[in-house]
């Protein structure tokens, strides 16, 4: 080989990766995608968890969403109140208040508690109950049917089936709503973190059929109603409800509760 054809050889190479280099830098500025600043600064104030429960497609799209002013800066519930004002500063707005809620599975009917129809063996997923009689082995059909489906979609540990009912660690629980979306029998829900009572049951049988099924069901028999002294009850389809912005946590409706429906929470 002669210096020549060397010569020739590098200078190819050469001009094949000088084109290259040229034709990559103009293509990076032309399709260059500008970056929101004040976006990249809200994505990093969030928690990163990506759990859904701001109702958009992970932490990105919130940050999307908060920077064009189409989701509330305190939007996240994993974040809270503190990455609200966080994100509050980038913004150059006021957080506003902010309410922490956390989940709570309105069922006590345990092993001890509630009867069953029949002996369950199968798939453990609380979603493939609803092909089986009745909804699931336990005689109450509104119960909770204990094998933690909830559990399972939990990204903070906060919720374990304890005695065959789901219970929510309110410390742990971030109030992202993935256990409410799953709960096939509609169970869970998210109320204030400082609700000082709640009603643990959500049986919408009548009286003589929830005291067959269940020890700690709730009857309808009103007397949480009639006794609240800020009509903060309700009564519906047998079933006690509490308005948590007119509780004022006196705990009148749980002395008056017959049937234990109604506990501290």
């Amino acid at each position: 080989m002669n210096i020549t054809g060397v010569l020739l050889a590098v200078a190819v190479v050469g001009g094949v990766g000088l084109f290259i280099g040229l034709f990559l830098g103009i293509a990076a500025i032309k399709f260059k995608v500008e970056v929101d600043e004040k976006e990249e600064a809200v994505l990093a104030a969030l928690p990163g968890n990506n759990c859904g429960g701001c109702g958009f497609p992970g932490c990105s799209g919130l940050a999307a969403a908060i920077a064009k002013g189409e989701a509330a800066v305190n939007a996240c519930p994993v974040g809270g109140e503190t990455v609200g004002k966080v994100i509050a500063g980038i913004m150059g707005v006021e957080a506003g208040e902010t309410t922490r809620m956390t989940a709570y599975v309105q069922c006590q009917g345990d092993c001890d508690k509630t009867t069953l129809d029949y002996e369950y063996t199968g798939i453990e997923d609380c979603r493939m109950l609803s092909f089986v009689p009745n909804g699931g082995a336990k005689s109450c059909n509104y119960g909770c049917l204990g094998y933690g489906t909830c559990v399972q979609v939990c990204p903070f540990d906060a919720i374990h089936v304890v005695s065959g009912v789901a219970v929510v660690d309110k410390e742990k629980c971030k109030a992202c709503g993935k256990c409410v979306e799953v709960c096939p029998k509609h169970l869970i829900s998210l109320i204030p973190y400082d609700a000082k009572y709640t009603v643990a049951c959500s049986s919408k049988d009548k009286g003589p059929v929830t005291m067959k099924d269940c020890t700690v069901g709730c009857i309808g028999c009103q007397l949480c109603k009639k006794n609240c002294p800020v009509q903060a009850v309700e009564v519906t389809d047998f079933n006690a409800t509490i308005d948590y912005d007119k509780c004022e946590g006196c705990g009148v409706c749980m002395e008056k509760c017959p049937r234990k429906s109604i506990v501290m929470h």
